[in-house]
């Protein structure tokens, strides 16, 4: 992160004035300066330097921007602008986004705090930005053309409002909304209470990431914007499985998870080896007397969820959308099912016209898993990640909860693999092997009153037709 300077020079300050009628309302010697970040590893959490304190979040696989505090206000600068972002080891993508990442800088904030949010368009288009769940003025919202202009490439235009409720937002573009959010603008907003809130408990670790998906070609690098469900790139905060940063807890802690989906559908988000309670939406914090535990919990479009519960249980434990087709790579969704088909035979044919034919499917995929395969510039594998006992087999929307009992407070870092005590993990069977003979309820291929079609017999000869 280049934490530069948060101030420009007097001139800067006069040049930001004669370009946004908006930024000229607002008498200040200067603009503070944005601060971009590099990097899409996850950051460390950013403990506020002034203001009411408060436990920060991290981001997963992002960073919280710092502000500058003038006269008992909050002010923070955003640059919507080009981004190049790292996918997934070797896979870089061409998105949209703000301060150098897509998503955006995660802004931090309190309850009752007055925030400031200058925001510079260096996009080839006009823009705007949507404050995704806030109560604030009905000019401050951020829909293009309903309540306030579009942003023109190259201006500045001022956002001004109290954060008047705790909860988990999110804020996205209101322009060209279609084009904007398929390239990737979106970013995280967390207002933190001000004081012991009866619905929102303190907890030891609190994460938050948004779900993302694009449509990138194997071999390209831009997102298709005008698709519509037939995406390929599943993400966390814009990254996929194996470049998702694990979540990690001590034993005992008390773990808070935020969750916002701006994809175009609904993601059940699962947790394996414990329960917990959603406690909140963008709506709100949720009653205590309407919450149940859970395993999954589904996050539709436009919505945010936040779950609760404790890390008791020690071990690497597998965090991700369950839906099947969300943990995997970039695949080619038109190829035909190929389980049970015979190619005996068939490859050493095939291969004398196309030398490169490889064998896949007949057993299923998991192969794909260890196979390494030659693949298209700029293309990650359908399956990959490895573990501790061999190819996990997954990608897309997956990562590990990473649970230890001797983690520091505030260590945020990959401890490793979890080292299975003796006597705990599933183990090969080395008894008799089962009676092949065994009798069987049916026979393999015959389901009961299943259709049987056969050629009539009418008894002419055609073998002349």
């Amino acid at each position: 992160m280049q934490r530069r300077s948060f101030f420009t020079g007097a001139a800067t300050a006069v040049a930001a004035a004669t370009t946004s009628m908006a930024v000229s309302r607002v008498a200040m010697a200067a603009l503070p300066e944005p601060v971009m970040q590099g990097s899409a590893d996850t950051a460390a959490p950013l403990t506020p330097p002034n203001g009411r304190p408060y436990q920060p979040v991290v981001t997963l696989n992002g960073w919280t921007t710092p502000w500058r505090m003038n006269a008992g206000v909050k002010e923070f600068h955003l640059v919507a602008e080009p981004v190049v972002r790292e996918v997934a080891p070797g896979f870089f993508v061409n998105m949209w986004g703000y301060n150098g990442q897509s998503p955006g800088p995660t802004i931090e904030v309190v309850e009752g705090d007055k925030v400031r949010i200058f925001v510079t368009n260096r996009l080839p288009e006009s823009t705007t930005i949507h404050w995704h769940g806030q109560r604030l003025p009905n000019g401050m919202d951020g829909v293009g053309g309903l309540n306030q202009p579009h942003i023109p490439p190259g201006k500045t235009f001022v956002y001004e409002f109290e954060a008047r409720r705790p909860g988990t937002f999110m804020y996205h573009p209101h322009s060209d909304e279609m084009v904007q959010m398929a390239m990737g603008m979106m970013g995280l907003w967390i207002t933190h209470p001000k004081t012991a809130h009866p619905l929102i408990d303190k907890v030891q670790r609190d994460y938050a990431f948004l779900l993302s998906a694009y449509a990138v070609e194997p071999g390209t690098m831009t997102p298709r914007i005008n698709e519509m469900t037939d995406f390929n790139i599943w993400t966390f905060n814009s990254r996929a499985f194996p470049a998702i940063s694990p979540l990690v807890a001590r034993q005992g802690d008390k773990v808070r998870i935020r969750v916002g989906n701006l994809t175009m559908t609904n993601h059940p988000i699962h947790i394996h080896g414990h329960e917990f309670e959603v406690t909140g939406t963008d709506g709100g914090p949720i009653p205590k007397s309407a919450r149940w535990p859970e395993v999954t919990t589904d996050v539709a479009v436009g919505q945010m969820r936040q779950v609760e519960f404790m890390a008791d249980e020690p071990g690497d434990w597998a965090f991700h959308c369950h839906k099947s087709h969300h943990t995997m790579g970039a695949m080619g969704h038109d190829v035909p099912t190929m389980i049970g088909v015979q190619h005996a035979g068939l490859v050493g044919k095939i291969q004398k016209i196309v030398p490169d034919y490889m064998l896949m499917g007949e057993r299923g995929m998991g192969d794909m898993g260890a196979m390494e395969m030659p693949l298209p510039d700029n293309t990650f594998p359908m399956m990959t990640g490895q573990g501790p006992y061999g190819p996990i087999e997954m990608g897309g929307m997956f990562t590990s909860f990473k649970v230890r009992k001797n983690l520091g407070a505030n260590d945020y870092g990959d401890p490793g693999w979890y080292p299975q005590p003796k006597g705990t993990q599933a183990y090969e069977w080395k008894g008799a092997p089962l009676d092949a003979s065994a009798p069987r309820q049916t026979a393999p291929g015959n389901a009961p009153g299943a259709a049987n079609a056969r050629k009539p017999d009418t008894g002419k000869d055609h073998a002349h037709h």
